[in-house]
């Protein structure tokens, strides 16, 4: 159990810290914009409480809000990720259900079934986002074709991590 938490604090941490200094510094022509900072709340356990899930998605995009000065956006995309990371879980749920202690990886899931998971999540995440930093209707196709292209360029960030991390599946 202490070896979990180590692991999400330290996950939390650098993940705000490579965001804030490195990745928010990275833009091709204003359409693509990485956000793996999400991460650390797709990796999170199956069987983590709502609500703990809910304060984490609050504290991680307030952190990321307070080094960019985006006043609430990225909490507000944070919780919204994480309101609907438990209904997303449900539909693509195994046959079997999910094993004990387990959390959501390309080494445990395998890259279907974790490609469909982020890709969903992170597509919300930014849908949510880039239309409440536009907070406007005339510029609805343009906004979409950024989410589109920075949620693309997130999730191939977000497998490349995972490979990284954690090796290839077993």
């Amino acid at each position: 159990m202490l070896n979990i938490i180590f692991r999400n604090t330290v996950s939390f941490i650098a993940l705000i810290l490579l965001q804030v200094f490195v990745l928010n510094n990275v833009q091709f022509n204003g359409y693509i914009n990485p956000m793996l900072y999400i991460l650390f709340l797709l990796l999170l356990p199956f069987e983590i409480s709502k609500s703990l899930l809910l304060v984490l998605g609050f504290m991680m995009g307030l952190s990321i809000d307070m080094f960019t000065n985006t006043m609430g956006m990225h909490a507000a995309a944070c919780v919204f990720l994480c309101l609907s990371r438990p209904f997303i879980l449900k539909y693509i749920e195994p046959r079997g259900g999910y094993e004990h202690e387990a959390f959501p990886s390309i080494k445990e899931m395998g890259l279907a079934w974790y490609l469909s998971y982020a890709g969903i999540l992170v597509l919300l995440h930014h849908l949510v986002l880039f239309y409440i930093e536009v907070f406007r209707f005339t510029e609805l196709l343009t906004t979409l074709y950024r989410v589109i292209l920075s949620a693309c360029f997130t999730l191939m960030l977000i497998i490349i991590c995972q490979y990284l991390i954690f090796g290839k599946r077993k």
